[in-house]
């Protein structure tokens, strides 16, 4: 007798997926697939990823079709209200939109950040706020040869950085960054989608009123600002501010400068220079739409500690910053039992990033102990008690 072998295939979708390979248009369909899966990393449990899934091969493809024909269109975003560390405006795209966004990013991003300096450190893959630090702290004791001679620093912090970005000079800088004319289309299509056109509303208005007038997005005429919470605003922010980069150390000729996102550091041996440079900055950032905030511009001796992404830099330490240690101490107080050690474990890694922390996370671990968990002896880490 011949033998019978049967398969079966199961289908998710009536929908025609492209082949993985397939290059019809700008980029292959494994690109967008790729995109998606990047995006779930992160957003997958959100009601609108959940809405995605539903019938995710239809869904890749139509999103798909529409890119490829010109018709994507960005749709209804979530706004909603922060509290820590203050109370902001956080505007978060449908699932659909942020997998344009991460399809835009893993594009044109790593190239256009290859031609960002090495002191722009936030929004980019290895440089979060431990780079920066660390790179900050090796700036000032270059500058001062290891701790020997005074060094004085500028730090200075942008007004109402986001809500205030131009789009119109920033829809330029992607233009002469971008040669393909799709992508360049696509890229403009997100950024100049205004959000408040449709967008749903998902904290009390008690939580909005906390947020300051002149730092809510919906108070920005059309042209200025780009909405918190979506990868495209934080590489189109760094974009952005590149040219504050470029002209600190080429034009002002800075050796020692850094930047997160819109708070940046100068160092020198005179304050006189330092003085001289803040002008010279204050009169470059009007070209770009911005501002220096004048009560967060600070000007003195590092000897003093310099506050910067949550680390203090003093003479051969850096620690966290007080401020961060009390809320750390705090939440974890606080958390519910189930939480207690995802919490405290996060905060025990945060501690740690400083290079003197050992008092600081004795503290933690005491809190830890009196609501019944066991911690490690180096006390990075805690156990529930079983």
């Amino acid at each position: 007798m011949m033998a019978i072998r049967t398969t079966t295939t199961r289908t998710t979708s009536s929908a025609s997926a492209p082949s993985a390979d397939s290059t019809v248009g700008p980029y292959p369909f494994s690109d967008l697939v790729q995109a998606y899966y990047d995006c779930r990393r992160t957003k997958r449990n959100s009601a609108s990823a959940l809405a995605f899934e539903m019938d995710l091969e239809r869904s890749l493809v139509e999103l798909h079709r529409d890119l490829i024909a010109g018709t994507y269109r960005p749709g209804r975003s979530i706004c909603f209200v922060v509290t820590r560390p203050k109370a902001r405006e956080v505007w978060a795209a449908a699932f659909r939109d942020r997998i344009v966004h991460q399809l835009l990013y893993n594009h044109i991003g790593p190239r256009i950040e290859r031609s960002f300096i090495a002191d722009s450190c936030a929004c980019i893959q290895g440089r979060g706020t431990l780079y920066a630090a660390k790179r900050l702290e090796s700036k000032i004791r270059s500058a001062s040869q290891n701790w020997s001679k005074p060094v004085f620093y500028l730090k200075c912090d942008l007004a109402n950085f986001f809500v205030a970005i131009d789009k119109q000079v920033l829809r330029r800088q992607l233009a002469a960054r971008i040669s393909e004319p799709w992508w360049l289309e696509l890229a403009e299509t997100i950024l100049m989608h205004d959000p408040r056109e449709d967008y749903e509303v998902r904290s009390p208005a008690h939580l909005f009123n906390r947020v300051p007038q002149h730092k809510r997005l919906t108070a920005q005429p059309a042209h200025l600002g780009l909405p918190i919470g979506n990868l495209s605003s934080q590489f189109f922010a760094n974009i952005y501010l590149d040219a504050l980069d470029q002209f600190a150390k080429h034009q002002l000729g800075a050796k020692h400068y850094i930047r997160y996102v819109d708070d940046f550091v100068f160092l020198h041996e005179s304050p006189q220079q330092l003085n001289e440079w803040k002008s010279q900055v204050e009169a470059f950032l009007p070209g770009l739409g911005a501002k220096l905030n004048p009560s967060k511009t600070i000007l003195q001796p590092v000897d003093r500690g310099v506050d910067f992404v949550g680390h203090v830099i003093k003479p051969w330490r850096r620690t966290t910053r007080k401020r961060s240690l009390a809320q750390a101490l705090k939440r974890t107080a606080a958390a519910p039992t189930e939480d207690l050690r995802e919490t405290a474990n996060s905060y025990f890694g945060l501690l740690g990033q400083a290079s003197h922390s050992e008092k600081d996370r004795a503290a933690l671990a005491r809190v830890v102990l009196k609501r019944g968990h066991v911690v490690n002896g180096a006390l990075t880490k805690t156990y529930q008690k079983r």
